[in-house]
């Protein structure tokens, strides 16, 4: 008896550590979030985001190595919403090309929104940096907005294998480059996409899946 309940105040003890530390990293983020939005930069200072998180300098390493991997984790939650974001638009759609149209949209709807282009920008503008420091991380974030892709683009293009047989680009991953091409050009130059170069990339993309 003394035993089991001595294991349970353990238990409850850990417990309640590992919710501090889980909403501590959720503080870290979202604070840095918030830097960014407000300040228009894209690399606030330690000094700063510690100062508006309320944490010293010891926790802060106590879950992050550097500021680069805080900025990794800043881009796992934003692709996770936007994941979010293309899903929710996706199950609306009723065939296979108007979910691509709609995953390219809610792609370049990023760009459009002040508040989303003011929360994406950074981890957009610093992709090619994180995915030479954490290339397996990189890596997976970017396999899960493909997958969100890839179901509607292989209905689209015919039976699976026909196409990145030879070793080239799947057509997913195409999509993807040039729908993120866009974005990305628009997030430097704080610019949104008109309606008609939206639908002109929708309809090259799926032109070039159907074909």
């Amino acid at each position: 008896m003394t035993e089991r309940l001595a294991h349970r105040a353990v238990e409850r003890s850990v417990g309640r550590r590992r919710a501090e530390y889980e909403a501590e990293v959720a503080r870290i983020v979202e604070v840095t979030f918030t830097l960014i939005q407000r300040t228009g930069s894209l690399d606030p200072s330690m000094r700063d985001i510690l100062a508006e998180a309320g944490l010293s300098t010891q926790a802060f390493y106590r879950y992050f190595t550097s500021k680069d991997e805080l900025m990794l984790a800043l881009l796992d939650e934003g692709r996770r919403q936007l994941i979010e974001t293309l899903q929710r638009r996706m199950r609306q759609a009723e065939s296979p090309a108007e979910q691509v149209r709609a995953w390219i949209e809610g792609v370049l709807s990023q760009a459009a929104n002040a508040a989303a282009a003011a929360r994406t920008r950074p981890w957009v503008l610093s992709e090619q940096r994180l995915a030479e420091l954490f290339p397996e991380e990189q890596q997976s974030s970017v396999d899960l907005l493909l997958a969100v892709l890839h179901d509607p683009v292989e209905r689209l293009e015919g039976p699976p294998g026909h196409h990145g047989a030879d070793g080239s680009a799947s057509p997913a991953v195409l999509v993807y480059r040039l729908t993120f091409a866009t974005l990305r050009s628009h997030l430097v130059a704080r610019t949104s996409p008109t309606p008609a170069e939206t639908e002109a990339l929708v309809v090259f993309c799926l032109r070039g899946l159907t074909q």
